[in-house]
């Protein structure tokens, strides 16, 4: 097969965010060095049930955190000991909150009143050492004293650390004690340390308001009490009224909503008016309740969940083959993420018009095909995509070598590269397994055909074949020189189940552009969307490092910030987006791990410096000025989301192995030379790959 050019470009072209030398390896030599294993929600590891052995290499204690554990095998082989039992930097991820302030992490609603500072003193007595409480009480103490100044101060803001809370609850019921108690400062969590900053949207308030309402209306958020309302003094300047309006709809229009209401003695010579604050009702309270004899029908509606174990095969045609056994279409299938291929991988699965005994009665047949299915039972509803937590990886590198031209020792290298993406992270560009690597044609290439709404070159490109003289790709010549869809299918093999659903429809319908349309209908919806997706994910990929280029590490006036460390990346709402101010680069308040970048769709904001412009340049580039992100004739909606630039691996391990059955040719004879493999376990948010975090470890392609 030919060099696969446009892969080799498009990857070399990433850039780094470590400056380490690095050092060479082989990955994925077979799908046993590569394990992966899906964590739940609930952050468990949905291979508990099996009795597969995974890889646990560590020898240093990670920090403790949300992800899954699981029992350490003891492999007697040489180890590195860092020494310094430096914990593990964490982004943490949960699901999306009513959070309001910036950085902070999700905490429990705790209910607001006039009695409430007192308990708040209290938890913060019992969950800080006095020292610690009282250079906070000092903290707030110059905060407010500092605003009271005239001039008022300039220069970046100041900080306090509270120190590191590793434990979750605690840190959240910290987080909101503080900001209860001084509802004029701002909790951010940074890697499980509280960090106290000056609230500055309650210092514009007390621009508009008086502080005690300032201050009152900052506990009423914070408490998140449902069905609350809070209302402001009342006023006779409409003007003012507007104003006041508008500075709560801009900072937490996605959480409260505002209303003027009249005092009971309003007239025309005392046209005295209060606003009023509430929170808004959840969106599910709007839905129209189901028809009687559709909720009888949903209720009889039958979902089974397993865990799916597969080895070197891609997931669509394990759910392709297991379809075929159980009499269902690949639609009725539902998971959370897509795996891959060259690996053995677990990860959860729904089935729907399935039921337990169905499938464990297939089990047998399945297992010839390399897939076992395990953990099965009823469950009420199907999964979606991005509903896990992460996944666990056990990844072995074989043939461990320094780079060319590198004559460090070779251990103090690999030491120095996890250390390093182990502290500073890896920059989170998509991987390769997304655009299908080795191949002529890329995910990406077929899902900008799509968007442009041509169908019918959209399945050229899918029926490409590759420089390869085996059945299915005979079989893919042939199409492309014929159209014959009907003799396709009988040159094309069994188990490949997509094409062979493809040629089938085109068999039915022809190849004309809604012949087209229909036959992408024989694919479920998450593989329709899959290849819209992958465009957006190459020119994200492109925007990262034409951000890196352009300004470094430096975050900078019209950057993109996450303000809530605790919302993963595909639950990312617009009002969780920040802009960055010209004073705020100036200040430094805030880092490159919190920047993210747009993922196009329909629904998102451009950066407003050079990186905006060059989204709308590439859209221009691609004949897409005036795409909307929305292919309606394959009901494709794609509302786009935001992705951090940078993540951290999270319970980093590993551990180095001598391989002794190498066998090494030399002139006059052949020696058997020991080399060196490394075993490297880690745990990664959902949407994270494991083959750019190893190729920011190793400094190459990988």
């Amino acid at each position: 097969m030919e060099e696969d050019t446009d892969y080799r470009i498009r990857f070399s072209s990433l850039c780094f965010i470590n400056d380490h030398v690095g050092f060479h390896g082989t990955i994925k030599r077979s799908p046993s060095d590569f394990i992966v294993v899906e964590i739940d929600e609930q952050g468990h590891l949905v291979n508990t049930a099996t009795n597969e052995p995974v890889y646990e290499i560590s020898k240093i204690l990670p920090e403790p955190n949300n992800f899954a554990k699981k029992p350490k095998l003891d492999l007697q082989n040489v180890s590195f000991e860092d020494g310094k039992k430096q914990e593990v930097n964490t982004l943490a991820r949960g699901s999306d909150g009513d959070q309001h302030q910036s950085g902070s992490e999700k905490e429990d609603s705790i209910n607001g009143g006039t009695s409430e500072c007192e308990e708040k003193a209290d938890v913060l007595s019992s969950f800080l050492d006095e020292r610690t409480n009282e250079l906070l009480n000092q903290f707030a103490s110059d905060v407010k004293e500092k605003w009271t100044s005239k001039p008022e101060p300039i220069g970046p803001s100041p900080e306090f650390s509270v120190g590191r809370i590793l434990d979750k609850n605690r840190r959240a019921i910290l987080h909101s004690a503080i900001r209860q108690k001084f509802p004029f400062l701002v909790t951010v969590g940074k890697n499980s340390e509280i960090v106290v900053k000056p609230n500055l949207e309650y210092k514009e308030l007390c621009h508009l308001v008086s502080e005690e309402e300032a201050f009152n209306f900052f506990k009423y958020l914070d408490a998140k009490k449902e069905n609350s309302k809070f209302t402001f003094k009342p006023d006779t300047n409409k003007d003012h009224r507007k104003a006041v309006h508008h500075f709560v709809n801009k900072k937490f229009g996605n959480l409260v909503e505002t209303k003027s209401f009249p005092e009971l003695n309003y007239s025309a010579a005392n046209p005295n008016v209060a606003i009023t604050v509430r929170f808004r009702e959840k969106a599910h309270k709007h839905k129209h309740r189901k028809s009687s004899l559709l909720e009888r029908e949903e209720r009889k509606a039958i979902y089974t969940a397993f865990t799916l174990r597969k080895e070197n095969m891609e997931m669509f045609e394990a759910i392709g083959f297991l379809a075929i056994k159980l009499g269902v279409i690949p639609s009725d299938f539902s998971y959370a993420g897509l795996k891959d291929k060259k690996a053995i991988t677990y990860q959860a699965m729904v089935v729907r018009k399935v039921t337990p005994e169905r499938l464990k009665n297939i089990e047998k047949e399945i297992e010839k095909k390399r897939m076992n299915v395990f953990n099965i039972r009823s469950v009420d509803d199907s999964l979606r995509l991005g509903q896990l937590k992460g996944n666990h990886f056990d990844v072995v590198i074989r043939n461990l070598k320094n780079q060319i031209n590198d004559s460090a020792n070779l251990r103090e290298r690999i030491l120095e590269a996890i250390e390093n993406v182990k502290n500073k992270g890896f920059l989170n560009y998509y991987g390769p397994q997304r655009f299908g690597k080795g191949r002529k044609v890329h995910t990406d290439q077929i899902g900008l055909a799509l968007l442009k709404s041509d169908m019918v070159k959209a399945i050229k490109l899918f029926l490409t074949p590759e420089d390869l003289d085996d059945a299915v790709n005979r079989a893919k010549k042939y199409f492309l020189q014929t159209e014959d869809a009907k003799g396709t299918l009988s040159l094309m093999p069994e188990f490949r189940v997509r094409e062979k659903a493809l040629l089938e429809s085109l068999h039915r319908f022809g190849m004309t552009e809604e012949g087209c349309i229909q036959a992408w209908f024989s694919f479920p919806h998450s593989m329709r969307i899959f290849y819209a997706h992958a465009y957006s994910s190459k020119v994200w990929n492109e925007a990262v490092s034409y951000r890196l280029a352009t300004y470094g590490s430096r975050v900078v006036e019209g950057d993109l910030v996450c303000l809530d460390e605790d919302v993963g990346d595909e639950h990312l709402p617009n009002s969780k987006v920040h802009l960055v101010t010209e004073e705020e680069e100036s200040a430094n308040t805030y880092a490159i791990y919190q920047v993210v970048l747009p993922v196009l769709g329909y629904n998102i904001q451009y950066p407003k410096n050079k990186v905006g412009q060059w989204y709308h340049d590439v859209l221009s580039r691609d004949g897409l000025q005036t795409c909307r992100f929305k292919v309606p004739p394959l009901k494709l909606n794609i509302p786009g989301c935001y992705r951090h630039i940078l993540k951290h691996p999270h319970n980093l391990t590993y551990q180095l192995m001598e391989d002794h059955d190498i066998d090494v040719q030399t002139e006059d004879s052949h020696t058997k030379e020991a080399t060196l493999s490394l075993l490297v376990s880690f745990d990664l948010d959902a949407s994270c790959y494991a083959t750019v975090c190893l190729r920011e470890i190793m400094k190459h392609d990988v």
